[in-house]
């Protein structure tokens, strides 16, 4: 069981690390994911445009930098930007998301990328500090194990 214990704490502790480590390229590829999601979004609602307006509504955000990043799709040239992107969506009228100069002021201005990463950097004091209380009950498991095992052992050859 201490065994066990121990393989799981190892590969718990170089995930942990591999994460610190390759942060920077998680963000990058979270970056160009998200900029070809915005290129491939779509009307049809399939699994990455959902994930894009969930994004923009939930974190009051739009496009990637900002909301001209929109101008570079295809969607803009047939519907303007998506109203996910809306401040309001009883004051955003099609013909204002295809205007720029005119949605800058129906829509949210700020890029998700800054703040889809700033959240997730914000919550990871939380998931470290979980993290590290779970480490402390293996460790204590391991050398509790340890103790019983070396118990079992002892007194073995004192019943007779």
């Amino acid at each position: 069981y201490a065994m066990l214990l121990s393989l799981i704490f190892l590969i718990v502790l170089v995930a942990a690390v591999v994460g610190f480590v390759f942060r920077h390229e998680i963000k990058t590829n979270f970056e160009s994911n998200l900029n070809l999601a915005l290129r491939d979004y779509n009307v049809t609602a399939d699994r990455h445009s959902e994930a894009v307006d969930t994004i923009q509504r939930t974190l009051h955000c739009c496009g990637v930098q900002n909301y001209s990043d929109w101008e570079r799709t295809e969607y803009f040239s047939q519907r303007g930007i998506p109203r996910s992107c809306c401040k309001s969506q009883d004051d955003c009228s099609e013909e204002d998301l295809k205007d720029l100069s005119k949605a800058k002021l129906k829509v949210f201005v700020d890029g998700c990328f800054f703040l889809v990463t700033s959240t997730m950097e914000s919550k990871m004091s939380v998931v470290a500090g979980i993290s590290f209380g779970i480490a402390c009950f293996q460790l204590i498991g391991i050398i509790l194990a340890c103790c019983l095992s070396q118990y079992i052992t002892n007194n073995q050859y004192e019943m007779v």
